[in-house]
This record gives structure tokens, C-alpha cells and sequence, in this order.
């Protein structure tokens, strides 16, 4: 396992060393110690290496993900795992705002709560949430999943386009052209699949409900212009 310690090396030396990992690296092992809230961490890797993070990171944590697999132990800044495009980013705490935001691909696990915008404007990443999450989550999301264990805040997928959103438990409210949708045996099946990939063993998913467009906002329509 190769250690790197941001008491001693800067931030700058830690990326550039990532960032040339490339496919067959014999790096495939990374420990990242005391990274005590500084911003990018860990942004940009495009290998299929492994990042263990010990310590809280600030602003866009494990952004713009590509085949790695990141886990961050401690809480995260805003715009983690931001832009990310396959592999997986696992937050073992809390994390702020816009979670995952403009995602691509890949896997964002939060074991604790995030907060508002969680999963805006997604375009195929899949999230899973263990606390709750804030206002405006998934705002403008496209496509992917947003799996939330606890609740979710105000206007809850406000404008969202094709996006699957699975909620444990309550729903301050939904935003413009959300609803609630029937769960489906095809959705059990996905969500079933979500939960696994997260490590979740100990929820059923006959206690979620599930939320989509009601598809009145792809194009404007005179009787509809209150919803705007």
C-alpha cells in the first residue's frame, strides 16, 4: 500500500501522483492520511486503484471520478464526488450540499445524512443516502438512481427529467412535476440491486416509495405555466 501523508506532501504532489495511475499500475493500494478538510481531494483519478481517505475532506472530494474506488473516512465539503463518471466514492459520514452533482456514472455512497441539492441535475450516477437528505435534491436530475434511507427535505426532484428516486421515509414535499410513482416488480428488482452495491442488507424495499417526472415540463404548454 503506498501512503501519502498531507501533513508532509502538498495536496498538488498527492493528485499528480494519482493522476498518473493508469491501467496495470502495480500501485493498486492508496492511503491518504490527515487530510484535515482540504479542498480536492483525490480528484480526477482515472485508474482502478483503490483510496482509502482518514479524515474529513472539504469541497469536491473524489470529483470527477473515473474507475476508482474512493472511500473518505469522515464526513465531506460540498460537491463530493461531483461530476463523477464511473467507480464508486463511499462517504462514511455526513456530507454538505450538491452530493454528487452533474454525475455521470458510477456509485456515491453516504452512510450519514446530506444535505440540500443532493443529486442535482445527475445524468446516470446512482447515489445512495443511509440519513436523510435536504431541499431541492435531486433538482434538473436526468438519469440514474437516488436511493434515500431517512427523509428528504423541500421541493424533492423540482423539474426533474427521468431520474428514479426511492425514499424510505418522509417527504417535506415535492417539487414541480414530481410525483409518486407505483413501485413496480421491475423497481424492486433495482432497488434491491442499489442496496446490495451499497453493503445495505438490513431494509426491505417494500418500505420505499417511488418519485418521477410527471413528464408536464418537457415541453411548455399554456396550462401548465403556473408549474414554470
Amino acid at each position: 500500500m503506498r501512503t501519502i501523508d498531507l501533513a508532509v506532501t502538498s495536496l498538488r504532489d498527492l493528485n499528480s501522483e494519482l493522476h498518473r495511475q493508469k491501467e496495470g499500475t502495480n500501485e493498486g493500494q492508496w492511503e491518504v492520511l490527515n487530510p484535515r478538510g482540504q479542498h480536492a481531494v483525490a480528484v480526477g483519478v482515472d485508474a482502478p486503484v483503490k483510496i482509502a481517505v482518514r479524515g474529513p475532506v472539504g469541497y469536491y472530494g473524489g470529483g470527477m471520478n473515473k474507475r476508482a474506488e474512493i472511500t473518505i473516512h469522515g464526513s465531506a465539503g460540498p460537491g463530493v464526488a461531483e461530476n463523477m463518471m464511473s467507480g464508486s466514492v463511499v462517504v462514511k459520514g455526513d456530507a454538505s450540499q450538491y452530493a454528487g452533482a452533474t454525475g455521470r456514472g458510477g456509485l456515491l455512497v453516504i452512510e450519514g445524512n446530506a444535505s440540500s441539492r443532493c443529486g442535482i441535475s445527475m445524468k446516470g450516477i446512482d447515489i445512495v443516502v443511509r440519513g436523510n437528505i435536504g431541499h431541492m435534491s435531486a433538482f434538473m436530475a436526468q438519469s440514474g438512481h437516488l436511493v434515500v434511507l431517512g427523509d428528504a427535505g423541500d421541493a424533492l426532484g423540482d423539474s426533474i427529467y427521468e431520474a428514479k428516486l426511492f425514499v424510505r421515509g418522509k417527504v417535506k414535499s415535492l417539487g414541480a412535476d414530481c410525483i409518486e410513482k407505483e413501485m413496480r416488480p421491475e423497481h424492486h428488482e433495482q432497488l434491491t440491486a442499489l442496496l446490495e452495491r451499497a453493503g445495505i442488507k438490513d431494509v426491505k424495499t417494500s418500505e420505499f416509495k417511488r418519485y418521477g417526472s410527471a413528464r408536464k415540463l418537457y415541453n411548455f404548454n399554456i396550462d401548465n405555466a403556473d408549474a414554470y
